[in-house]
C-alpha cells in the first residue's frame, strides 16, 4: 500500500539540504579565495614597486643626473622608459624637499610630490596607498644616498589602485568559472542521488518512513509463526521472535552463518538453500517444524531466502495420540471379529454334538487373552503406557507378529510433572511399530514366529524401555542415521513421508536429558534410559 506524500519526500529534502551544503561550501570557498587572491595581487604590486623604486635608486646614473644643473633632462626620459619596461603607473624622481624632477605628466614637473616623505628622508623606504594625481595609488618611496651615505633624492614608483583591482579581476574569472562548475556538478550529482533515494523510498518523507519502519517492527514481532531472511551468502539478515524462540536460540543471529546456530544439518541447509520447500518437517531438539521458503529479489537486485516456521509438536503429539487410540479402536475390531469367529466354532461345535470340545476351544482361547492382558495390566500400572502395549499387542496379533512382555517388566504410576504420557506415547508406539515392520521383513531368515520382545521397568532412578525384534537388524553404517529425519527403509508415502517416529523417539528422548542405544542381538535392539529426578528441556 502506497501512503500517500503530502509532505516533502525525504528525497526532495536531502536534495535541498545538499544544495544549500554544497551552496555554502562554494560560497565559503568562493570568499577565502578571493580574499587570497586579492592579499596576493597587493603583495605582488607592493614588492613590484619597491623592487623597482629601490632599482633605480640604486642606479650611478641617476647620481650623475643629480650632480648636472638640469637633473630632469636625463631623468625624465630615463623614468619614461623605466616605467614602460617595468609596467608601473608612475615613477617620480624628486629632491629631499619634494619637488618632482621626473613625472608621467611633464606639467607636473617641478611642482611638489604629493604623498608622505617623511620616513624616505630619515633613510627609511616607506610604502603606503595614497591618493595623489592619478588617483588613489600603492607607491613606495625610497631615499637616495651619495657616497657619504645622505639623502640626495627621493625616487616614488607606485602602481593605482584601478590597476591593481583590473589584475585582481582577471585572476578572479577562472576562479568564479571554477565555482559555478563545481555548484553545477554539484548540483547534478545531488539531483541523481536524490532520484535515485527517491526510488528507494518510494517517495515517501521522513515521518512516513519512521512509522513504516515502526509498523514493521510491530508486526515482525508480533507474528508468532517464525519468519527468517537469509541473504545469499548464507547469513541471517532477519530473524524475529518467533523464529528465535522456535529455534531455540538465546542471541539474536544477524549477521550469523546458518550453519552456525547449532542447528540440526537439515534445518541449516534448508535455511540457506534458495531452491522452494513446501511443508518440510525438520527436527529440533524440542519441537517439530514445519517449514517454507521460498527465494526474493529486491528492487536492487539482491537475492535472499524467506523461510518461514511454524511449529508442529503439538499437533504431531496430538497425531501420535490420534493414531494410537485408531490402533486401540482397530485392535478391538479385529478382536471382534476375532470373537465371533470363535463364536462362530463354538457354535457349530454345539450344534454338532461337541459340547466338551466347544468348551475346552472357547476357554483356551479366553485363557491366552486373558493372560496377555493381566500380564501387561499387571506389570504396568501407567494406564496411557497399559492401554498403548495393549492396543500394540493386538495389532501385532493380527499381523501375524507376538508380542511379548519380559517377565522382569513392572512399573507403577509414573509422575507426569516429571515424563508426560505423550513422550511415553512418542517413544514407546514409535519403536514398537519399527519393530514389528523390522520383524514382519526379517520373516524366512529367523525361525518360528517374528516376535518383538518388550521390557519396562525402573533401574534406580531411571525408566528403562526396551524394544527387541526378530528382523534384519540394522547396518553399521545406517546406525549414525537412524535417529534423523527422513532415515527409513521403507518407501516414502504421504505428505511428510516415513522416517519421522524414529527421529521423533530421539528427539523426546533428548528432550527428557536421556539417552538411547542401539545394538543387533538376532535383531536390532533399542534401549532407552529416562530419568526421573531431571527437568524437562525445552
Amino acid at each position: 500500500m502506497r501512503i500517500r506524500n503530502r509532505r516533502w519526500s525525504l528525497a526532495r529534502q536531502l536534495l535541498l539540504l545538499q544544495l544549500a551544503g554544497i551552496a555554502a561550501l562554494v560560497a565559503v570557498g568562493s570568499g577565502l579565495a578571493y580574499l587570497d587572491a586579492s592579499r596576493a595581487t597587493q603583495d605582488q604590486a607592493r614588492d613590484k614597486v619597491t623592487a623597482v623604486a629601490s632599482t633605480i635608486a640604486d642606479s650611478p646614473s641617476l647620481l650623475t643626473a643629480l650632480a648636472t644643473p638640469d637633473p630632469s633632462s636625463q631623468l625624465q626620459p630615463f623614468a619614461e622608459r623605466v616605467r614602460a619596461d617595468s609596467g608601473v603607473d608612475f615613477i617620480t624622481i624628486m629632491s629631499p624637499d619634494g619637488i618632482r624632477y621626473t613625472h608621467p605628466d611633464p606639467g607636473l614637473i617641478g611642482q611638489p610630490f604629493l604623498g608622505n616623505t617623511a620616513s624616505a628622508r630619515a633613510g627609511q623606504i616607506l610604502i603606503e596607498t595614497y591618493t595623489g594625481t592619478l588617483g588613489p595609488s600603492m607607491r613606495a618611496v625610497v631615499p637616495v644616498f651619495n657616497p657619504a651615505h645622505q639623502v640626495v633624492a627621493l625616487v616614488a614608483v607606485g602602481i593605482t589602485v584601478a590597476a591593481i583591482s583590473a589584475e585582481l579581476t582577471e585572476r578572479l574569472a577562472p576562479l568564479f568559472a571554477v565555482a559555478v562548475a563545481v555548484l553545477a556538478v554539484g548540483g547534478v550529482g545531488s539531483f541523481l542521488i536524490s532520484g535515485r533515494l527517491r526510488r528507494h523510498t518510494r517517495g515517501l518523507a521522513s515521518d512516513e518512513l519512521s512509522r513504516v519502519f515502526a509498523f514493521y517492527e510491530a508486526t515482525l514481532h508480533a507474528v508468532r509463526e517464525g519468519l527468517v531472511l537469509v541473504g545469499p551468502d548464507g547469513r541471517v539478515v532477519l530473524c524475529n521472535d518467533g523464529a528465535r524462540e522456535l529455534l531455540g536460540l538465546a542471541e539474536d543471529p544477524v549477521g550469523k552463518y546458518a550453519t552456525e546456530l547449532g542447528l540440526p544439518s537439515a534445518l541449516a541447509q534448508a535455511l540457506r538453500d534458495p531452491a522452494p520447500r513446501r511443508d518440510e518437517i525438520h527436527l529440533t531438539d524440542s519441537r517439530v517444524l514445519v517449514l517454507n521458503s521460498a527465494p526474493v529479489r529486491s528492487d536492487q537486485g539482491d537475492r535472499a531466502n524467506v523461510v518461514t516456521l511454524r511449529d508442529h509438536t503439538e499437533l504431531q503429539e496430538l497425531t501420535g495420540e490420534l493414531n494410537t487410540s485408531r490402533g486401540l479402536a482397530e485392535s478391538l475390531r479385529s478382536q471382534a471379529h476375532e470373537a465371533a469367529n470363535r463364536l462362530h466354532t463354538v457354535v457349530s461345535l454345539v450344534e454338532m454334538g461337541r459340547p466338551a470340545e466347544a468348551i475346552e476351544f472357547a476357554t483356551a482361547e479366553l485363557d491366552i487373552a486373558q493372560r496377555l492382558t493381566d500380564r501387561i495390566v499387571g506389570a504396568v500400572s501407567e494406564p496411557v503406557l497399559a492401554a498403548l502395549l495393549l492396543g500394540k499387542a493386538a495389532e501385532a496379533n493380527e499381523r501375524g507378529v507376538e508380542l511379548v512382555i519380559t517377565e522382569d517388566s513392572a512399573i507403577g504410576d509414573l509422575d507426569t510433572s516429571v515424563i508426560e504420557p505423550r513422550a511415553l506415547v512418542t517413544i514407546v508406539g514409535n519403536l514398537v511399530d519399527n519393530a514389528i515392520d523390522a520383524a514382519i521383513d526379517g520373516v524366512g531368515k529367523h525361525n518360528g514366529r517374528p516376535r518383538v520382545v518388550v521390557a519396562v521397568k525402573l533401574d534406580g532412578g531411571d525408566l528403562v524401555l526396551r524394544v527387541a525384534d526378530t528382523g534384519p537388524g540394522v547396518t553399521d553404517a545406517a546406525r549414525s542415521e537412524v535417529f534423523q529425519r527422513g532415515w527409513s527403509t521403507k518407501a516414502q508415502d504421504g505428505p511428510v513421508g516415513r522416517g519421522l517416529g524414529l527421529a521423533l523417539v530421539g528427539q523426546a528422548v533428548r528432550r527428557f536429558h536421556g539417552n538411547i542405544d542401539l545394538v543387533n542381538e538376532g535383531g536390532a535392539v533399542f534401549t532407552v534410559r529416562l530419568p526421573l529426578r531431571h527437568e524437562v528441556s525445552g
